[in-house]
């Protein structure tokens, strides 16, 4: 049996409930995080490739993945004392190829390939044939599939269910199809969600046209589950045996995961949050429900951290971007934080000089819904033009334009302010009397005190003098920018070298 398979590899992860303040419901993650290679990928690749006869192990096998199924090949490798070589995106990240190495050792022999995972696995499958290892598949294959599935057959005897409802992320659909039919055997009455990335929903399309069906563009944000196809065999498991399948944004994921840090200290990789995600988003329909998911995988790499952050917010429908049209007068920008936005968490500011006459700086800042709509209300009321600008290209890449020929004798600087809420517009309030902002570059960094680089302009060089003063005795730590960089950013190209 799959399960006394499996067991010889690891042991069971827990399931836990969690309290999720938006959400009147009670929430069980299954904690596949905490797993040996931090993924469940483990128990399908060990479960196929136990089934292996001696004759098989000799000859080695072959994989392709894209980090967490090639952890669990290189350990099964390792325990089982075959060997595997795994095709891997020339593109995965360090992290995920020193994951396999230190899982898998001398069994293990990595192969970079292809700029995708169907470039990886195409190489891997042709390797299969002309060097006769034995292909482990990740998810379309019904041993890899009866491994995946004792994650469910730990739910269910774990005696917390019954559950009403489950979401279970797809990538290929192996998970999904496994535990849809444990899960489905003994809770019939359960309904069962499928949640897929909006980008990368191969089976959602599947099921739409009746046959797997290969995805022009896959999004590849959630790389755990970016797969182009759905699998031959999970196709028509996960057609029988989900109810519905949804689809969820990469903002949608990044809350999720901000939800499993501030409730459970968990930091899933974005396709180990995608279930949750789902949940999340249909938060409404589950009031008094007893809830399912499954953190499927936390091997998430460390730079990622930073755009997941910088999504999160949008992603739980408290981070709003806005764009304001406003005088380029002195005192323009502090009335707009004074009278509009005082109070408020202000968590990034982009704005630059182009125009003599109009100024449009783009404010972020989370907010409730509730306070978003009063706060429309009141720019309404008051005729101050603006747009909603939240998840727009420029805005997501920080693209600030400015022309600094039209700066008059311009000051920069970096500052350093605390970060709580009225901090900015309180500096503003002590220095903009006498000065315009011409630049304002600002990102919250979860940090105690913000950063931000901050150019003023003046009529004449003695007002300058004057705000520099001011700005020394404000008691605000600052630093002026180095004067190569000034002219960088004043365009001045013979002063650049």
């Amino acid at each position: 049996m799959a399960r006394q398979r499996v067991y010889a590899a690891a042991q069971p992860t827990p399931l836990e409930q969690v309290s999720i303040s938006s959400v009147e419901a009670e929430i069980f993650l299954k904690r596949e995080d905490l797993s040996p290679i931090n993924s469940y990928k483990w128990r399908g690749a060990f479960n196929r490739m136990a089934l292996l006869s001696s004759e098989e192990r000799q000859r080695g096998v072959i994989a392709a993945s894209a980090g967490n199924h090639a952890q669990g090949v290189a350990l099964a490798a390792q325990k089982l004392r075959t060997h595997a070589k795994i095709f891997m995106p020339v593109s995965t990240p360090r992290m995920k190829q020193v994951a396999v190495q230190l899982h898998g050792g001398d069994a293990v022999e990595i192969r970079l390939i292809g700029d995708t995972y169907d470039e990886a696995s195409a190489a891997a499958h042709a390797a299969a044939e002309s060097e006769g290892g034995i292909f482990v598949h990740p998810y379309d294959d019904l041993a890899t599939m009866g491994g995946q599935g004792t994650l469910a057959d730990e739910i269910v005897m774990s005696g917390k269910g019954p559950f009403d409802v489950a979401y279970l992320q797809i990538g290929g659909g192996g998970m999904a199809a496994a535990v849809a039919c444990w899960l489905r055997t003994y809770w019939p009455e359960m309904r069962i969600v499928g949640v897929e990335g909006k980008d990368q929903a191969s089976m959602k399309a599947a099921i739409e046209s009746g046959k797997p069906t290969t995805l022009d563009y896959v999004d590849v944000f959630c790389d755990g589950t970016a797969v182009s196809r759905a699998g031959d065999l999970t196709y028509p498991l996960c057609r029988d045996l989900l109810d519905e399948i949804i689809t969820v944004t990469n903002e949608e994921v990044s809350g999720a995961i901000q939800v499993l840090w501030e409730t459970s200290r968990c930091i899933p990789e974005p396709s180990g949050a995608m279930g949750l995600a789902g949940l999340l988003k249909e938060r409404k329909k589950l009031k008094g429900k007893r809830v399912l998911s499954i953190v499927c995988g936390a091997n998430v790499d460390f730079a990622q951290l930073g755009l997941i952050a910088r999504h999160a917010g949008s992603g739980t429908a408290r981070r709003r971007y806005l764009r304001f049209e406003l005088d380029e007068t002195p005192g323009a920008m502090l009335r707009l934080l004074q009278e509009y936005l005082g109070g408020l968490n202000i968590t990034e500011f982009q704005y630059g000089k182009v125009d003599m006459k109009w100024a449009w700086p783009v404010i972020g800042i989370d907010i409730r819904k509730a306070d978003f709509e009063s706060l429309e209300r009141k720019l309404q009321e008051a005729g101050i033009p603006f747009a909603d600008v939240t998840n727009q290209e420029d805005v997501e890449f920080r693209i600030i334009h400015y022309r600094g020929r039209m700066m008059s004798q311009p000051f920069f600087f970096k500052l350093e302010f605390p970060e709580r809420p009225g901090a900015l517009h309180d500096f503003l309030l002590g220095v903009q009397p006498a000065a315009n902002i011409c630049y304002f570059n600002y990102i919250y960094t979860g940090e105690r005190v913000g950063r931000a680089l901050m150019g003023f302009e003046f009529e004449g060089e003695k007002e300058r003098r004057q705000f520099q003063e001011v700005l020394r005795k404000s008691g605000y730590a600052h630093s002026e920018i180095q004067p190569e960089a000034l002219s960088r950013i004043l365009s001045r190209p013979t002063d650049m070298f």
